[in-house]
């Protein structure tokens, strides 16, 4: 995992992703400004690159940036909101989070700091940065289904539908899309995921599904809201030779790309984010909200869609994370 890290570190250094150049081009500043940067926590390669572009953003725009890190303790995430009221920034940028989030939102508002959002919609949102989730939850459905051929019984990891609003957009229209398919079922109950040392966890609960399922019984393993859960999926997939079973996610992580790269990777299609991306383009709106542009509630990054291992090979490239040719 670290050479992917260090490859995508690497790749922003060397300037694959634009947009403080395309900013500053634009003549946008945060010059003399001091922004507060929270991020749910760092350990999750997503949350870590978002976190990342909207540093390296603000910096490169003049700006002065003050880091919280949650340790992806939803609760700490909130209260460091409170340091970052206390310290007197300028704005804010909130990279996830929960519902306890949002009274800290509200006590920034009413200070007269905005409030720049990732990847959580908030009525005291300024303007929330997102991928096109709808996007992402549709075109994994679709691959999916034809994946399978349009029919069979399905598995889906699925803990965070009710809690996240994203997870809850993705997977809500990824079973939308499979109403269209009356021949695929999905296999009750669902699964849920731990968020801590996911891959294992996933790994162990796949293994209980098969000794439920024989061979023939299952056709694919989705996981609804992220990817790193699918590393342990195709663990447990070749530990049984149940190589058969087709693996579905979503967020097109360096790992999970390298895995579905594989020529007969039982993984086969992702849709990959551009969190760098992300995280630059919510700096970037806090500029354009101090220059007096007026900003949509929402603003949508494009996705990748990645369907088989030629494209995952071609993401990996574009993402920055380096080649697998």
């Amino acid at each position: 995992m670290k050479k992917f890290v260090a490859a995508a570190f690497m790749a922003a250094a060397a300037g694959l992703y634009a947009i403080p150049a395309a900013a500053q081009e634009d003549g946008l500043s945060l010059e003399g400004k001091t922004i507060g940067v929270a991020v749910v926590g760092t350990q999750h390669f997503w949350d870590r690159e978002a976190f990342n572009g909207a540093t390296t953003t603000v910096e490169e725009l003049g700006g002065t940036v003050v880091p919280v890190d949650g340790g992806r303790d939803n609760q700490v995430h909130a209260d460091n909101h409170d340091v970052l009221l206390n310290r007197g920034v300028d704005a804010v940028i909130s990279i996830l989070g929960d519902g306890a989030v949002e009274p800290k939102f509200e006590a920034l508002k009413n200070a007269g700091i905005p409030v720049f959002t990732v990847d959580h919609p908030s009525p005291y949102s300024t303007n929330n940065t997102t991928s096109d989730n709808y996007t992402m939850g549709t075109t994994i459905g679709r691959y999916m289904a034809d994946a399978i051929g349009g029919k069979g019984k399905v598995a889906v990891f699925n803990a965070f539908e009710e809690s996240l609003r994203i997870c809850g957009i993705r997977t809500g229209l990824w079973k939308y899309v499979l109403q269209d398919y009356p021949e695929i079922e999905i296999i009750q109950p669902e699964l849920a995921e731990e968020f801590a040392n996911a891959p294992e966890d996933a790994r162990r609960q796949t293994l209980d599904l098969l000794s439920q399922y024989p061979e023939g019984t299952i056709d694919a393993i989705h996981v609804g809201c992220w990817d790193q859960p699918a590393i342990g999926i195709v663990q447990a997939l070749e530990e049984t030779g149940r190589t058969e079973i087709k693996v579905t996610a979503l967020d097109g992580g360096p790992e999970t790309l390298e895995i579905m790269a594989e020529e007969g990777s039982p993984f086969v299609a992702n849709v990959a984010q551009q969190p760098y991306l992300i995280g630059a383009t919510s700096a970037e709106n806090v500029a354009r909200y101090f220059a007096g542009e007026e900003l949509l509630p929402q603003t949508y990054v494009d996705v990748m869609p990645v369907n088989g291992p030629e494209e995952a090979r071609q993401a990996y490239e574009d993402l920055g994370y380096g080649s697998l040719n």
